[in-house]
């Protein structure tokens, strides 16, 4: 168990994965020419994203917003907006397209693209969520080579620990705390999938957080604006975000800032 701020036994992280169009496209290039089917993304930029701020600021929360190269540069005043409130950014690839699917060279080509994006935006990121959670066998390497200090992609613990043969600290994450596996709905071969409604996803999930601080481990939440942006399940998440901020157990902070507590501490 890692030492906390204010002695709070687990840590919880609210991340944001702003994928707007780019997971439609990332998935099949073809997806650019159906505007309906994009159209779910837009939501996300053009309606979640504003009132997802709006709800962190009445919380005084800073988090983390994962952003990939081609959503910056489709949308380069939300990434501006969210870095004026102070959030933090981090790289989620350039055309959300899983490291898994591309030669080292591509993936380092993804790699430094959208790094220089971002940074032409202000933004200095220092954390790394891959597309579909997916890694290459070069992801890890590269990731060190470029600097950065954490990745959020792994499943295989509740608790932070440090990639062998380097500094990069691994923030573990789950499926069951990603909103898509519980509200995501896209028609196709899942179209008899049923849409979770909030009360369950915050049984599953204020459950989840329970046993991981008792293990005094990192919560890491997975959202994305698309998904989560919607009326009733903002009205749920601001529920649950006041209950978390509550609790004398658990210190919320940004991905970054968890990963250089945990880094000191391993």
């Amino acid at each position: 168990m890692m030492s906390r701020p204010g002695g709070a036994r687990g840590a919880v992280a609210f991340t944001f994965d702003f994928d707007a169009e780019e997971v439609w496209i990332g998935d099949d290039p073809a997806n650019a020419d159906r505007p309906g089917v994009l159209s779910q993304g837009t939501y996300g930029a053009k309606v979640a994203v504003p009132l997802i701020l709006e709800l962190l600021e009445r919380h005084g929360l800073r988090q983390t917003f994962f952003v990939p190269g081609r959503v910056a540069e489709r949308y380069p005043e939300r990434v501006r907006e969210i870095l004026a409130a102070g959030h933090e950014v981090g790289h989620h690839g350039y055309t959300h397209t899983s490291p898994a699917t591309l030669s080292p060279q591509a993936e380092e080509d993804e790699l430094v693209r959208a790094l220089d994006v971002l940074r032409g935006l202000g933004a200095d990121p220092v954390g790394y969520r891959s597309p579909s959670w997916e890694f290459s066998p070069a992801t890890i390497g590269l990731l060190q080579r470029h600097g950065f200090r954490y990745s959020s992609n792994y499943m295989d613990d509740i608790r932070p620990y440090l990639h062998p043969g380097g500094s990069l600290v691994e923030l573990p994450i789950q499926w069951l705390l990603d909103d898509a596996a519980h509200f995501w709905f896209s028609g196709g071969p899942d179209w008899t999938r049923s849409i979770s409604p909030p009360s369950v996803v915050h049984e599953i999930w204020a459950a989840e957080l329970d046993g991981i601080v008792k293990l005094g481990g990192c919560c890491i939440v997975t959202m994305h604006p698309q998904v989560i942006g919607r009326p009733h399940r903002l009205a749920f998440l601001d529920r649950f975000i006041g209950e978390v901020a509550a609790r004398r157990d658990v210190w919320i902070a940004t991905c970054g800032e968890i990963a250089a507590v945990a880094a000191a501490g391993l």
